[in-house]
């Protein structure tokens, strides 16, 4: 009787580990799913709001600029020499917005602003929260942190900031799944002014 009621207890174990284990898997394998319908979207969306066009350098071709695939999303080139600007060009920053001819700095009454890197890597947005991700979006915050200094035009956070939190989720996850670029980008220029 005892070695009946042991089989018993113990095919029961057996069962009951099957079914947890079953059950995680299931999670996991949903999390799976869900994550990747996430990415599809933000792959999606950032496409539509063209947000390679800024943070994604140029190769000039004779049919004019195209973006580098190789540095997709890694901002303003760090091995890029950094603009010097003639007289003429800071009186005209006062009260224009001029581009680099890669669209990955401007300068302005601001001054010169250099696209960053959004890329998974630790130097993008790699070892970014979905709340500073947000916070940066949201509130226009450098880095999404707090008290971080405002986001710099060109960035056009304030025509994003209300998109729903599913598509501002899907957009992180899709930029946390791209290929990570090593590349700091310099921090904004003050314009001299005369």
């Amino acid at each position: 009787m005892k070695n009946i009621i042991f089989k018993a207890l113990l095919l029961s174990l057996i069962i009951a580990s099957c079914k947890k284990n079953t059950e995680v898997d299931t999670v996991k394998l949903g999390d799976k799913i869900q994550l990747e319908e996430s990415v599809r979207r933000g792959e999606y969306l950032v496409g539509i709001m063209d947000c390679a066009a800024c943070h994604t350098p140029k190769l000039f071709t004779p049919n004019g600029p195209v973006l580098d695939e190789s540095r997709l999303f890694s901002g303003f080139n760090s091995n890029n020499e950094l603009p010097k600007l003639s007289n003429t060009e800071l009186e005209l920053a006062k009260k224009w917005v001029l581009f680099s001819g890669d669209m990955t700095s401007s300068v302005g009454p601001w001054g010169i602003s250099y696209t960053a890197n959004i890329t998974s890597d630790d130097t993008g947005i790699g070892t970014w929260s979905f709340e500073q991700f947000e916070r940066a979006i949201r509130k226009g915050k450098y880095k999404g942190l707090e008290n971080g200094r405002p986001l710099l035009p060109p960035m056009p956070w304030q025509a994003y900031k209300d998109l729903s939190e599913t598509d501002l989720r899907a957009i992180f996850d899709f930029l946390k799944s791209t290929k990570p670029i090593e590349n700091i980008v310099p921090p904004p220029t003050p314009l001299i002014q005369n």
